[in-house]
C-alpha cells in the first residue's frame, strides 16, 4: 500500500514509511486507553465494547479508501483512539472466570488474536489489489480498481459489524448498586447467609473499606506495575518482530529477504494462526496450571532467542524446504510470544480487585501501545537501514535486525526475575460482585451435595 502511494524514493525506504502507518494506530490507542479503562469501570464493560466494534466498522472502511500516505495515517490513528476494546475484554475475561480458569479466560482473548491471525492476513493477502489478481472479475475502472485495498478493508468491517451485533447480547460484569437495594435481596439466599447476586446488601460495601491503600492506588501496586513494565518490553519486541517479519518476507533476495508476495505472507500467517489457536485453547491452560504464568513466560523468552537467531539462515533456503522451515519457525515464535504475554496478563489481572481492572488494563494498554508505537516505526527503520549494509563485516544485513530483537527479548527475560517482577498475593480483596458470585457457587454446591443419596 505504501509503495502505491509513491512516497518512498527508493524500494528500501518503503519499510520506513510502512512502520509509521502501523505506529499511528498504536499512538492513538496509547493516548486514550486509560480514558477507556476509566469509562469501563464507571459505566460498564459492554458500552466500551460496542463503541469499539462500531469504530472498526466505520474507520477501517475509510482506511481502505485512503488515496495518500497521510489519509492512511489519520484513519489508523482514529481507529486506535476510539477503540478501547482490548483492555476492556481482558478485564472482562478475568471476571467471567473463577481463578482456576483465569488462564483459560485470558488465553481466550489471546486466542482471538490467533483467529484474527488466520482470517486477517488471508483476507489482506488474497483480496488486496483485486483488479490485478482477478482481472476477469474486477476491472481497473471499477471501485475496487481505483481503491485496490478497499475490498479487504470492507471484509474486515463486515466482521466488525457482526461483532457489534453479537456484543449487544454480552452480559455486563460490572454491577453498580444503590444502598436502597438492601431490602431487595432474595429471602431464600438471606436464609442461606448470603445475598442475591443481582441485589447486593449494604454490608458488602465493607469489603471495599478493607482494601489496603497500596491496592487502592495503582501506581503503588508494585506487582501490577512490574508486570506491566515487563509486558511492555515484550510487546515492543513482538510488534517490531511482526512488522519486520512481513517486510522482510516481501523484500527481494538481493536485500536479504524472501521475495514473497502478499499472498505468500498471508498464507504463512494464516498457518501460524491455526497453530496458535490450537495451542492457546488446548495446551496453554494445562501448561500454565503445571508451571505457573511466570515460569511459562521465562521459558518462552529463553526459547525465542535461538529461534530468532536462525531467521537470517532461513533466508538461504528455497522451495519446499523454505516453506516448511519458515512455517514451523513462525508458528513456534508466535506461540512463545503469546505464551509470554498471556502469563503477564494473568499476573496483572490478579494484582487488582474488580473495581480497578478496567483502569489497570487501561494503564497497561496505554503503556503497551506506546511501546507498540515505537515498535513498527523502529522495526521498519531498522530493517531499511540494515538492508543498506549488506556487505558489513559485523552483523551484515538482516543479521543485525534479528540480533537487536534478541537483545530486547533478553532484557525482558532478565526483568521476569526477582526483585523486579513480583507475583501478586492470593489474598487480593474481592469485589462485591466476585464475593457474591463465590457465595452463590458455594450455595449451589451445598445444594447439589444435599440432594445426593
Amino acid at each position: 500500500m505504501v509503495r502505491d502511494f509513491h512516497i518512498a524514493e527508493r524500494e528500501e525506504d518503503i519499510s520506513y514509511y510502512a512502520g509509521y502507518v502501523g505506529s499511528s494506530f498504536m499512538l492513538g490507542r496509547a493516548l486514550t486507553s486509560i480514558l477507556w479503562g476509566v469509562i469501563a469501570d464507571r459505566y460498564g464493560r459492554k458500552p466500551v465494547v460496542v463503541i469499539g466494534t462500531i469504530t472498526v466498522v466505520i474507520f477501517n472502511a475509510l482506511f481502505g479508501l485512503s488515496t495518500n500516505f497521510w489519509m492512511a495515517i489519520i484513519t489508523r490513528f482514529l481507529i486506535g483512539s476510539l477503540c478501547g476494546i482490548i483492555g476492556t475484554m481482558r478485564a472482562y475475561a478475568s471476571e467471567i472466570c473463577r481463578k482456576e480458569y483465569h488462564a483459560l479466560g485470558i488465553s481466550a482473548v489471546s486466542t482471538s488474536w490467533g483467529i484474527g491471525l488466520v482470517i486477517g492476513p488471508a483476507i489482506g493477502g488474497y483480496l488486496a489489489q483485486p483488479a490485478e489478481k482477478y482481472p476477469g472479475i474486477f476491472s481497473k475502472e471499477s471501485l475496487f480498481g481505483r481503491f485496490p485495498y478497499l475490498l479487504p478493508c470492507l471484509m474486515i468491517s463486515l466482521f466488525g459489524f457482526v461483532a457489534t451485533v453479537i456484543s449487544l447480547w454480552l452480559p455486563e460484569t460490572l454491577h453498580k448498586h444503590k444502598k436502597g437495594n438492601k431490602d431487595q435481596s432474595d429471602p431464600h439466599d438471606v436464609a442461606e447467609g448470603t445475598t442475591n447476586g443481582l441485589h447486593l446488601s449494604e454490608s458488602m460495601t465493607h469489603s471495599e473499606s478493607k482494601i489496603p491503600n497500596s491496592q487502592k492506588s495503582l501506581l503503588k501496586n508494585w506487582p501490577l506495575v512490574s508486570a506491566i513494565i515487563v509486558y511492555c518490553v515484550f510487546q515492543l519486541h513482538d510488534m517490531a518482530y511482526l512488522e519486520i517479519f512481513s517486510l522482510w518476507a516481501v523484500s527481494p533476495r538481493s536485500l536479504g529477504g524472501l521475495s514473497f508476495t502478499t499472498a505468500d505472507v498471508g498464507q504463512v500467517l494464516a498457518i501460524t494462526g491455526v497453530g496458535l489457536l490450537v495451542f492457546q485453547l488446548f495446551v496453554y491452560p494445562l501448561v500454565e496450571r503445571i508451571f505457573g504464568p511466570v515460569m511459562v513466560s521465562r521459558a518462552g523468552a529463553v526459547l525465542s532467542i535461538p529461534l530468532l537467531a536462525s531467521y537470517p539462515y532461513i533466508a538461504l533456503l528455497s522451495g519446499f524446504c523454505l516453506s516448511i522451515v519458515l512455517n514451523c519457525a513462525s508458528v513456534l515464535k508466535n506461540v512463545l510470544s503469546v505464551s509470554i504475554s498471556t502469563g503477564l496478563l494473568i499476573l496483572q489481572n490478579r494484582a487488582v480487585p474488580q473495581e480497578q481492572r478496567g483502569a489497570s488494563n487501561g494503564v497497561s494498554m496505554c503503556l503497551m501501545s506506546f511501546a507498540k508505537t515505537i515498535g513498527p516505526a523502529a522495526g521498519g527503520s531498522l530493517l531499511s537501514w540494515a538492508q543498506r549494509r549488506q556487505d558489513a563485516d559485523i552483523l551484515p544485513g538482516d543479521q543485525l535486525v534479528f540480533f537487536i530483537l534478541n537483545v530486547i527479548e533478553f532484557l525482558g527475560l532478565l526483568l521476569t526475575f526477582k526483585p523486579f517482577l513480583q507475583e501478586p498475593e492470593d489474598n487480593i480483596p474481592k469485589s462485591k460482585h466476585e464475593e457474591s458470585a463465590d457465595q452463590e457457587n458455594g450455595i449451589q454446591e451445598r445444594r447439589s451435595q444435599s440432594e445426593l443419596p
